[in-house]
């Protein structure tokens, strides 16, 4: 069986099923291809699912169907079921296929980022390429400009601030990794300002207050970016390489992945901003605050190796596993739908 033409075949057939099930309100003639819809597009299912490898194009048949039954039997959305359903199933599943691409472009970073701070603090010809002065003291000095850039604000206020500034460059490295070159351009800028202000730190032999500051909650954020930058890198290579699929639908595919991470990771993004905001302007001392940060951290990768891994294996699971027919609708329950569909 060629999955990707029998895809190809019924895919307007689908879009039509998720449109008919999407509407508030359905005319007779609608309701009946609604019903018709959803019994061929169950039986198709069951063929997908005897034959396809894909666990994605799988996930999204079976959401499409429920979301189909639902609306024939008149069912209402259970909205926190699905939020808990989609934080602890599709977005740390999501992240999970996604890791050696974030991790990837993790380790590019720190090596960037370790190799421009080494430059610039022994190097007066990294300083002239760069535009940096010679006197850097309002900026290194204990009560310097990177020490009350955390204090000079109500934490609340920084809090919402840097959550709002990290989400906007996580965005930009999801949706512009589909041209690649901005994304990996974005990535290295944030490398090149992280690399300056550590090799200035380490100049002024300050490495102690760069870290007590930047790791409290720096590493669940860059995280975050990095997730956000490796999903956007994936989504712009599924361009280029679509395999099997038709370049369309395999970036469409992949999109809705990327979507799915950046929903999710303004929750992430949430907690850092809340990191930054509270803990890292603190008066706790610095290994307390570094190990709140690495707690944060810690929690965040059992959270996508752990609740992710099982979420992407049960995927593979149901995709590879035959399963039987959609149970039939009866006339009964065909009239049982919502106000107003008939």
């Amino acid at each position: 069986m060629d999955v990707d033409a029998y895809s190809y075949a019924h895919r307007r057939s689908w879009d039509r099923l998720d449109q008919l099930s999407r509407r508030r309100k359905l005319t007779g003639a609608e309701s009946d291809e609604l019903v018709a819809l959803y019994r061929r597009t169950s039986q198709q299912l069951a063929r997908l699912q005897s034959h396809s490898p894909d666990p994605e194009l799988i996930a999204g048949l079976s959401a499409l169907l429920a979301r189909a039954r639902g609306r024939v039997l008149g069912t209402k959305a259970d909205t926190w079921g699905e939020i808990a359903h989609f934080f602890t199933h599709r977005f740390p599943a999501a992240v999970y296929r996604a890791w050696p691409w974030w991790a990837s472009v993790a380790a590019l970073f720190v090596a960037v980022t370790a190799g421009l701070a080494i430059w610039i603090e022994g190097s007066g010809r990294a300083r002239e390429l760069l535009g940096i002065s010679g006197d850097n003291s309002a900026i290194t000095a204990p009560g310097g400009a990177f020490e009350t850039y955390y204090t000079e604000h109500p934490n609340d206020a920084f809090a919402a601030q840097v959550w709002t500034n990290n989400a906007w460059v996580a965005a930009i490295a999801l949706f512009t990794g589909v041209l690649i070159l901005p994304a990996v351009y974005l990535l290295f800028m944030n490398a090149l300002n992280v690399g300056i202000t550590a090799g200035l730190m380490a100049e002024a032999d300050r490495l102690d207050s760069f870290f007590g500051f930047i790791l409290p909650h720096g590493t669940l954020e860059l995280t975050a970016v990095f997730v956000a930058g490796g999903a956007g890198l994936k989504l712009g290579w599924t361009l280029v390489d679509p395999g099997r699929l038709s370049r369309i639908e395999a970036v469409a595919r992949q999109g809705r992945a990327t979507a799915t991470i950046a929903l999710g990771l303004v929750g992430v993004l949430f907690v850092s901003g809340l990191l930054e905001g509270f803990v890292t302007p603190s008066p706790l001392p610095a290994p307390v605050r570094i190990g709140i940060g690495f707690a944060a951290e810690a929690l965040f990768f059992a959270y996508v190796f752990g609740a992710g891994r099982r979420a992407a294996l049960a995927q593979d699971a149901a995709a590879s596993a035959p399963i039987e027919r959609a149970e039939p609708i009866t006339p009964a329950e065909r009239w049982q739908t919502t106000p107003g569909t008939r």
